[in-house]
């Protein structure tokens, strides 16, 4: 069993996508399913994730975010005082932006085995308490 946080544009690809990143998302779901991999993301995947279906009008979809996101198995974590103080270590490198290292920082604080993201640059990261960052694209499934 292993922890994964998935960045939101992952999730997006499941519930919104089509074509190759959908598929790969929801391979991916199936697989942690059934290796009983626990989902983590953060209360910003959530503000993040709201935004497009409160734009549109789209209750129905804002729904089945938050219904996914309380879904057994997934664990939304806060960026809290431990999360703040790894942000101000990641923010030192200007290269990652502040989205992103607050997502890092909310994994890193869950201690997580492997951070799934859609940006490559990220890979190239180093973070103390995520074993893994790797690019959809490259999730050994």
């Amino acid at each position: 069993m292993s922890r994964i946080f998935w960045d939101t544009n992952i999730f997006i690809y499941l519930m919104e996508g089509s074509g190759e990143h959908h598929h790969l998302a929801q391979k991916l779901l199936d697989r942690m399913f059934a290796r009983r991999d626990e989902l983590i993301t953060s209360t910003m995947t959530l503000g993040e994730l709201l935004v497009k279906p409160l734009e549109a009008n789209m209750p129905l979809l804002a729904q089945h975010y938050e219904a996914l996101l309380g879904s057994r198995g997934v664990s939304v974590v806060n960026f809290d005082r431990d999360a703040a103080r790894i942000y101000a270590k990641l923010r030192i490198d200007r290269t990652i932006r502040p989205p992103d290292a607050i997502q890092l920082s909310c994994a890193a604080a869950a201690v997580t085995n492997l951070f799934v993201t859609n940006d490559a640059r990220l890979s190239q990261k180093t973070v103390s308490g995520v074993d893994f960052i790797v690019p959809l694209e490259k999730v050994f499934l």
